[in-house]
């Protein structure tokens, strides 16, 4: 009996890998999205050497506590008034109103790519389960392996770009996802003085490096096998196969 698989199985089977490659990107990206909103990267951030002080007056431990305070916000479920009723040490607001509807839209923005990071993972999971059904280890090994490849090529032009010009990426990035000038601060206001642009460089370039290693590790990890052919190559055995030639 030939290894050619039925049309009912050959376009699930050839699906199945592209959509693997296509959501690998998806879930490393998002996933170091999550890594950088751990307690961990924010405290070690600003004891990175050379970062620069506030030069309005708070403390490297004022700017953790701070800092902290709105990396909770974004994750929790609590309104504008968590920013809002904020006092510094003098008993005046934290944030202004503009500081405060700023971090409403990034709390949006940040519990939208965590959603859609655990539906990508839960994706991911599925068609991957369905590609080795149908295709065994090795469909969803190059589907793996596509996809960390996909991945390597897109952080290879947002690294390009880093390199080149931070501030046009850095632009960029907040006139997709932000209304013009809502973003825009003195160097006084709060957000500056906690997040300054050399933070955001070090975000990003982390985020990077995070994700091209981990698709670097995955395209390794599931480099071809000579002992682990998947049903196309199956199939391709069994039509040189000659006619009188029984099968095993």
């Amino acid at each position: 009996m030939s290894g050619v698989p039925r049309p009912s199985v050959r376009i699930p089977l050839r699906a199945a890998p592209l959509a693997v490659s296509a959501l690998v990107p998806i879930v490393l990206l998002l996933t170091n999205v999550r890594l950088l909103l751990t307690p961990a990267f924010v405290s070690l951030e600003y004891s990175t050497p050379g970062f620069p002080p506030d030069g309005y007056g708070f403390s490297q431990g004022d700017r953790v506590k701070w800092a902290q305070l709105a990396r909770v916000y974004l994750l929790n479920d609590a309104g504008p008034a968590f920013l809002g009723e904020l006092r510094d040490q003098n008993g005046n607001p934290l944030y202004s109103e503009r500081e405060v509807q700023h971090m409403l839209d990034v709390k949006a923005l940040v519990q939208t790519a965590l959603k859609a990071w655990l539906v990508s993972l839960a994706l991911l999971g599925m068609v991957g389960a369905l590609a080795w059904r149908l295709g065994g280890s090795g469909t969803l090994r190059r589907g793996l392996r596509d996809g960390a490849r996909l991945t390597l090529f897109l952080m290879g032009a947002l690294v390009i770009l880093l390199l080149v010009s931070f501030s046009a990426l850095f632009t960029g990035f907040h006139e997709i996802f932000f209304k013009s000038g809502t973003w825009l601060f003195s160097y006084s206001d709060t957000l500056i003085r906690l997040f300054p642009i050399r933070f955001w460089r070090d975000v990003f370039a982390l985020w990077m490096l995070l994700t091209v290693g981990e698709a670097a590790l995955l395209q390794w990890a599931t480099r071809p096998s000579s002992s682990t052919p998947t049903i196309g190559n199956a199939a391709s055995a069994d039509e040189d196969r000659p006619a009188d030639d029984p099968a095993s």
